[in-house]
């Protein structure tokens, strides 16, 4: 699966709350990954102790605990996460501190392979919706939106394809329940490393 257009059959599901992209992300990826069991993802999160407060690495250790693993960026200072990270290569969990380029991300996907990507929604423009959907999924806690900056909308997407020729990204939005987004790469970029974002990536490939 190569060359110039690509376009992944990754199911869309559509987050619940305002604070759980990243899971109905993580349950795009893993419906894809053909080891989606609702039963054994819920015993997931309660082991993992995942509630509203979803971070990049959580993530990361969830699918992990499904027989997957990615590569990211992430810097944060949170205790927890810190811990996380602490225990990342004990856990089998791999984390790079690295730059990566939207030629990676092309080839990784490629390969028939998605990733999980932390972007601003307040940046993220798709070609293909009427209107945007805004999203500030990046939240502490509780039933508001806390905004780190009153221009950041921290919200996880899933991306499943390209068109060079076009030059388009294509991603599923956990936003939506019925549509498959597409933006230019220059948008992508600007979305996906907008302050707030730390430039995070999971790259998810089928255990081999």
């Amino acid at each position: 699966m190569t060359g110039d257009f690509v376009q992944l059959p990754v199911p869309i599901i559509q987050q619940l709350y305002h604070w759980d992209c990243g899971l109905a992300c993580s349950r795009m990826v893993l419906r894809y990954l053909g080891q989606l069991d609702d039963g054994e993802f819920e015993s997931a999160l309660q082991e993992l102790r995942l509630t509203r407060s979803i971070w990049t690495i959580d993530l990361a250790y969830l699918m992990r605990h499904f027989g997957s693993f990615y590569r990211k960026h992430f810097d944060t200072e949170e205790t927890r996460v810190n811990q996380l990270f602490a225990e990342a290569k004990a856990c089998k969990v791999l984390v790079e501190k690295c730059t990566v380029s939207v030629q990676d991300i092309q080839a990784h996907l490629a390969q028939g392979h998605v990733a999980i990507v932390l972007v601003n929604s307040g940046v993220l423009h798709c070609d293909l919706c009427s209107s945007p959907v805004k999203y500030c999924c990046f939240a502490p806690s509780g039933h508001r939106c806390f905004c780190r900056t009153p221009d950041y909308q921290g919200h996880f997407i899933v991306l499943r394809g390209y068109n060079r020729a076009t030059g388009c990204i294509f991603y599923n939005n956990p936003a939506y329940a019925d549509r498959m987004c597409s933006t230019s790469v220059s948008n992508f970029e600007e979305a996906r490393t907008s302050y707030g974002t730390d430039e995070d990536i999971l790259f998810v490939y089928l255990d081999s």
